[in-house]
């Protein structure tokens, strides 16, 4: 069962009547220097959103929510197999708002190094809309930068952590629902 990241919290009651907050989820991959989880955390927070790793979530948990993140770490050019992978299995949703973000060893260059294509293509192919994106630096020790100690120690940095709070207080403010 999915908890939310910020258990104290709980969506009021007392909002106005023509007003409703989206559910909103958070699905991500952190698998070597825990970068990726510090992020999506972080944006979980202002989002009140629920945390799920990839191996946690499916068509079915996802079908709940209105909004949903999804985010890794970047594996040659791109986001965790994982990710994409339930991604490609997820019937089409319809309806569904969605964000990406990663953290990467380099940062992205549109048409070189648009690590983000894959997953936005995916998401699209199901029906998601692609509300926004965001990326910070991370501790990157592949291949010859391990010899190094590795690339961006010490990112995510509390800027990065603030950035990544700022992306999704602006999420926050354009999801409320206004009905009249």
């Amino acid at each position: 069962m999915p908890v939310p990241a910020n258990p104290g919290l709980s969506r009021s009651n007392s909002r106005d009547i023509n007003h409703q907050v989206m559910k909103a989820l958070i699905v991500y991959v952190s698998v070597h220097h825990g970068n990726t989880e510090k992020v999506a955390r972080a944006m979980a927070k202002v989002l009140d959103a629920v945390l799920l790793q990839v191996r946690e979530a499916d068509a079915n948990t996802l079908g709940q929510f209105d909004l949903v993140g999804f985010g890794s770490g970047i594996y040659l050019g791109k986001h965790h197999e994982s990710l994409l992978s339930l991604v490609d299995k997820l019937p089409v949703l319809e309806n569904r708002k969605a964000f990406i973000f990663s953290t990467s060893g380099l940062r992205r260059m549109w048409l070189v190094h648009d690590f983000n294509r894959a997953l936005e293509e995916g998401l699209q192919r199901k029906g998601f809309d692609i509300i926004g994106e965001f990326s910070c630096r991370g501790l990157d020790t592949y291949r010859a930068t391990r010899l190094l100690g590795g690339i961006n120690r010490g990112r995510p940095n509390a800027r990065d952590l603030q950035q990544a709070g700022d992306f999704a207080r602006l999420l926050k403010d354009s999801r409320t629902l206004h009905r009249g």
